[in-house]
């Protein structure tokens, strides 16, 4: 295989690929545009920050799998990936605790004044007057929007500080998740008016979607306390920034900030930014994963994926179904026996039923198989006798039709 780092990578921790005999490339100089050129002839393409766009994907000739070196994947159009059938997968939690440590340092520099007091003391000027002015954090409310990896880490940080921590109860989390909750002591509210209301501090942590861009708006700050502190090291489309000044302008909200709406794709450019440069804004360049621990277990986590992967099993794969699909459930005993599922294929495909889903398993012994096919179509009584009778097929049954 021709595997594709877009990165830069420490080329021991890719060592155990080459040594299996795969081409790996590192060219951490390529850029969106470069990308269309890069990718021909190239089965698997890792990526952190750069782009992957239609056009690349549609000039990759061999390419099946794309990893994104890091949790979100916002910079990679699934929608092309997946009508060309390219798996998509990423490396969740390896950076949670840099990007948790970098929120809590964001929270102190933002109370304690840090990045002022630093300037100033750089130009020669003395003002512990005005930099002993600050509330401190031991007591105060922190709501955390997202509780995923890195919520819950910046959770268990904040408890360790003498915050309170609240978050909104949500359906759907997992055993594991609402223990860790538990564990932590994080509070859970039913709205979010009972969640911004009380809170001194919010920090975000959700992945960009049509669903979370522009989030934090007038209408969201207005809900906020006067002089409360936003944090937000997840994406800069999370929050609307015009709503963020105004309410820093009128109200005194302070903000530290590690991302930006507008922020520049490079790691080095001239960057203007009302947001960045308002002075209740404490900033970062967008460094919340950048520290060597995190970034050896992201390429660890991603050489995972990829060994994985060639070994036959997906993991952390963000554009498959995972919910069952197709109108009828077929789940029939075999011989395993070379042609049986041609054969069942045949039939399926002469009645024009199209297979969404399907699984195969062997039993011990090896004699027989279970096939377990979702199907979009009718399933009549016709086709499960013709499926019996099928000389290597042991019983089928339909359900969910």
């Amino acid at each position: 295989m021709r595997i594709l780092f877009a990165d830069s990578v420490d080329g021991s921790l890719v060592a155990p690929l080459r040594l299996a005999g795969h081409s790996v490339i590192i060219d951490a100089d390529l850029t969106a545009d470069d990308l269309a050129a890069r990718v021909a002839g190239v089965d698997v393409l890792v990526v952190r920050s750069t782009k992957v766009t239609a056009a690349a994907i549609a000039a990759a000739s061999r390419l099946s799998l794309i990893v994104r070196a890091g949790a979100g994947t916002d910079n990679i159009d699934k929608d092309a990936a997946s009508e060309r059938g390219i798996y998509v997968c990423n490396v969740p939690g390896q950076n949670a605790v840099a990007v948790a440590e970098l929120t809590m340092g964001l929270l102190l520099a933002v109370d304690r004044r840090l990045a002022d007091g630093v300037a100033d003391l750089r130009s020669g000027m003395w003002n512990k007057k005005i930099y002993s002015d600050a509330d401190g954090v031991y007591g105060k409310t922190m709501a955390i929007i997202g509780l995923g990896d890195i919520g819950l880490a910046v959770a268990e940080r904040a408890k360790a500080f003498g915050l309170t921590v609240v978050a909104e109860r949500k359906p759907g989390r997992s055993a594991a998740v609402q223990q860790r909750i538990r564990a932590i002591g994080i509070q859970l509210v039913d709205t979010e008016a009972e969640l911004l209301s009380g809170a001194d501090i919010v920090s975000i942590h959700v992945p960009k979607s049509p669903n979370t861009t522009g989030m934090v708006n007038t209408a969201f700050l207005a809900q906020l306390p006067d002089r409360a502190i936003v944090l937000n090291t997840s994406r800069g489309d999370i929050v609307d920034a015009d709503a963020l000044i105004d309410a820093m302008s009128t109200r005194g909200l302070r903000a530290g900030l590690d991302v930006y709406p507008d922020e520049p794709s490079g790691g080095s450019a001239i960057f203007e930014s009302a947001l960045a440069s308002h002075p209740n804004v404490v900033g970062s360049h967008h460094i919340g994963a950048s520290t060597d621990q995190a970034q050896q277990a992201v390429a660890t986590g991603t050489v995972a994926v990829i060994e994985r992967y060639l070994a036959g099993d997906v993991i952390n794969c963000v554009n498959l179904h995972n919910e069952p699909l197709g109108s009828c459930v077929l789940t029939i005993r075999h011989l395993d026996e070379v042609g049986v599922l041609a054969k069942i294929f045949a039939e399926l495909r002469f009645r024009g039923l199209n297979i969404q889903q399907m699984q195969n398993q062997v039993f011990s012994g090896g004699s027989a198989a279970v096939a377990t096919i979702n199907v979009e179509g009718s399933v009549d009584i016709g086709l499960q006798e013709a499926l019996a009778e099928i000389p290597e097929v042991l019983a089928v049954r339909a359900s969910d039709c």
